[in-house]
């Protein structure tokens, strides 16, 4: 087992049950587990550790929303995505701990950055009564751009939600079909990510073990997540989410 500070499996469990909580309820609260595993862990063993736990969590998201994917969607992006997943390994493999941990703190700040402002966008439609947030649906080029910045940004930091979000609200996918095409879209990236981590030795036994540890708290999360779903204040929560992300990678920065 990785030797840890008490304050450092606080920060671990939070995290775990933010990630089931994020799978089933709350998307935007990945950004912050992203942000408490890369502060208390190496930047590359942080990335595999966190991984290991997110296919945890997309069991309990297939559960509840498998039957809403939309597989063209999924076919479209493959492509692109596979071609960031082998542009995020070779640069995790080429890089150090000290570069991948800068590099997840500007990712954080950039998917936070997105964030906002595609939020900021969404209100002025709304105040304008138009439709301004929601483009019209693109096509390969829309594809090819979300695809390759998703699949880079899920191999090095596991950060890939905000993008892949844009993407399905650029092109007008349903509730329903977001949730359960996304479902599907991070279960298989992250089962594809799996060899290509291993071949950088990061699943190391202690890796491991701290893994099975905080795997039940996932679980938890997860459980938490399907019963409040709809009862939580979910702009509250996405406050506290960015600015506690905010401070993280700030910190992964320094």
């Amino acid at each position: 087992m990785i030797a840890l500070e008490p304050w450092a499996w606080v920060a671990l469990g939070l995290a775990a049950i933010t990630i089931g909580i994020s799978k089933t309820a709350l998307p935007g609260g990945s950004i912050l587990a992203i942000a408490l595993f890369a502060t208390v862990l190496p930047a590359r063993t942080s990335t595999a550790a966190m991984l290991l736990l997110l296919i945890v969590g997309d069991v309990f998201a297939l559960i509840a929303y498998r039957r809403h994917a939309h597989w063209p969607t999924l076919l479209r992006l493959a492509p692109a995505v596979i071609a960031g997943l082998l542009a995020g390994f070779a640069f995790l493999a080429l890089t150090g701990d000290g570069v991948v941990r800068r590099a997840i703190g500007v990712i954080l700040l950039v998917m936070i950055a997105v964030t906002l402002w595609r939020r900021a966008r969404q209100n002025r439609a709304r105040r304008s009564g138009t439709d301004a947030a929601a483009p019209p649906p693109g096509g390969i080029l829309l594809a090819g751009t979300y695809g390759t910045l998703g699949g880079f940004t899920t191999m090095v930091a596991n950060a890939g939600g905000p993008v892949m979000s844009m993407y399905f609200l650029a092109t007008r996918t349903p509730v329903q079909v977001f949730l359960g095409t996304s479902a599907w879209f991070f279960a298989i990236i992250n089962l594809v990510k799996i060899p290509f981590l291993a071949g950088l030795g990061l699943f190391e036994g202690p890796v491991l073990l701290m893994d099975a540890a905080l795997a039940p708290l996932v679980v938890v999360g997860a459980l938490v997540g399907l019963a409040v779903a709809k009862r939580l204040d979910q702009r509250l929560f996405d406050r506290i989410v960015i600015a506690l992300t905010v401070v993280g990678a700030v910190y992964l920065l320094f």
